[in-house]
């Protein structure tokens, strides 16, 4: 059943893996705060949709929340707005224990490689790179089945496979 005990154990397994997967699609001006305010918005959700989430698939149901959330707070701010990952490249040394995120930020060749993918491979890959989610997670994430997103990786996958080549 979901309770307030289920609720607790989602929320202490989940909140640092949404509040990631949040901040990575915010600009540098929003930052945390604004990560910790989509956060809460994402687990308020979960709270009052609770009979909704699978317990098989808690994490993929929250960042399909997260993606409705963040994507509605971009409409609030400004239609100027965009999802797009705006990376600060360094020539620092790559900690491999480090945010996959940061790892892209650390090679030119891989951020130049990332801005030219469309908006929906960017998000394909980071599902899978950043969050580690299977094709059947990013298929709930999504919205789509098993297939399409089976698919839509293998497809985002190549484009950037091309463009790393190019």
């Amino acid at each position: 059943m979901h309770n307030e005990e289920w609720f607790d154990e989602v929320f202490a397994a989940h909140a640092v893996a949404v509040h990631r997967f949040l901040r990575r699609r915010l600009n540098t001006t929003q930052g945390i705060v604004g990560a910790d305010d989509l956060t809460a918005e994402v687990f308020a959700i979960a709270w009052r949709r609770r009979a909704d989430v699978p317990d098989d698939a808690a994490l993929p149901w929250l960042y399909a929340t997260a993606r409705r959330v963040a994507a509605n707070h971009f409409r609030r701010v400004s239609k100027d707005s965009v999802t797009d990952h705006s990376f600060d490249t360094t020539d620092e040394a790559v900690d491999v224990g480090a945010d996959p995120a940061e790892l892209v930020s650390s090679s030119d060749e891989l951020t130049s490689a990332w801005r030219q993918l469309s908006a929906r491979d960017r998000q394909v890959l980071a599902l899978v790179a950043w969050e580690g989610l299977t094709e059947a997670e990013v298929a709930v994430v999504l919205d789509m089945s098993v297939g399409g997103a089976s698919a839509a990786i293998s497809r985002a996958r190549q484009r950037l496979s091309e463009q790393l080549e190019g």
